[in-house]
């Protein structure tokens, strides 16, 4: 029994200090590196934090880009989907509900060219981003009660499209928070 005791000990403490120091060191020295020095992307207006890059807000005036479901309510103390299936009477209730007002703000769209990101929640509940077909989609109402030429919108989108990550890795997308930013800019006399 001695044998094995003084090797779980030393195995133990290098454990110990491989998993409680070093390790935690490695994530934060890396956490440094990204946008925001690993306590998030925030974003300014008039110098003025306006919310974070990496967190979803709720968009839901016609004005606006409107932003994806969130199964949280955006609450980003904690994230989650809404753990229903995609055969769940309640869970599919709730996207025809979400339909439907879709087609209600945004009336001469089909049923059918409505992306699924608009009318479902993501997975976390914090999705800050869209496709740019669901955000072109939203250009005719926009453009409707902003009076700002379609074209200009498409633009607009276009020119907050962001690429896959190293040009690989996700699909393309617009920042939600960003391009609403950008259309009040854009909107200002």
């Amino acid at each position: 029994m001695k044998q094995y005791i003084l090797p779980s000990i030393k195995l133990t403490v290098v454990l110990l200090v491989l998993c409680s120091v070093l390790y935690p060191l490695l994530v934060s020295g890396i956490g440094r590196l990204t946008p925001g020095g690993g306590d998030g992307e925030t974003v300014k207006v008039n110098g003025k934090v306006v919310g974070y890059a990496a967190v979803g807000q709720k968009f839901t005036a016609d004005k606006y880009f409107n932003t994806r479901p969130s199964a949280v309510d955006y609450n980003a103390a904690g994230s989650g989907g809404s753990n229903k299936g995609p055969s769940n009477p309640d869970y599919l209730k709730t996207v025809q509900d979400r339909i439907d007002t879709f087609l209600v703000h945004n009336p001469g769209v089909n049923k059918k060219d409505i992306p699924a990101e608009l009318v479902t929640a993501s997975g976390s509940g914090q999705d800050p981003d869209l496709s740019p077909a669901a955000a072109k989609i939203q250009i005719k109402r926009i453009a409707s009660i902003r009076h700002i030429d379609e074209s200009k919108l498409n633009t607009l989108v276009d020119e907050h499209t962001d690429g896959p990550l190293l040009g690989l890795f996700g699909p393309l997308k617009v920042n939600v928070l960003k391009l609403n930013i950008a259309l009040d800019k854009l909107s200002e006399p």
